[in-house]
């Protein structure tokens, strides 16, 4: 099975970190959302586009999983996963791995496409169904 899949680099920063210098276990949740912003732009719609047409995204639930702890100046890869073709939600898979290529951490979120005027679910816009359409494929 084809999914949509995307890397980003980002290097853990003092501010990032615990007295113990791994990363504090709130901040994998703003990697998460680096991940998702940047893998939306990579197929060429940013999610400021996606504000502008009049939707936006809520988280709707998150899960995080903590193996090992990413640290301080270490370079990780966020890889951002979609695995299923969004309809009213889109839901993103995680990992963060590091420069050994040890998996440090999974997580998943899904986030619900809202019409900002009315607040009211609505079905993923038809640009982002396009862009993503050539990564899935249909099992037979």
């Amino acid at each position: 099975m084809s999914f949509f899949q995307h890397e980003h680099p980002y290097r853990v920063c003092y501010a990032d970190t615990d007295q113990m210098g791994y990363m504090y276990y709130g901040n994998y949740a703003r990697l998460y959302e680096i991940g998702r912003v940047e893998a939306l732009r990579s197929i060429g719609f940013p999610y400021k586009k996606l504000e502008e047409s009049g939707i936006m995204m809520p988280v709707y639930e998150m899960k995080t999983r903590y193996l090992k702890p990413a640290r301080y100046d270490e370079v990780i890869t966020i890889r951002t996963s979609i695995r299923q073709a969004p309809a009213a939600r889109i839901v993103f898979h995680f990992e963060l791995v590091n420069e050994g290529g040890i998996l440090l951490n999974t997580g998943e979120v899904t986030l619900v496409f809202v019409n900002i005027q009315t607040n009211r679910p609505v079905l993923a816009p038809a640009e982002l169904l396009a862009k993503l359409q050539s990564s899935f494929t249909v099992n037979e």
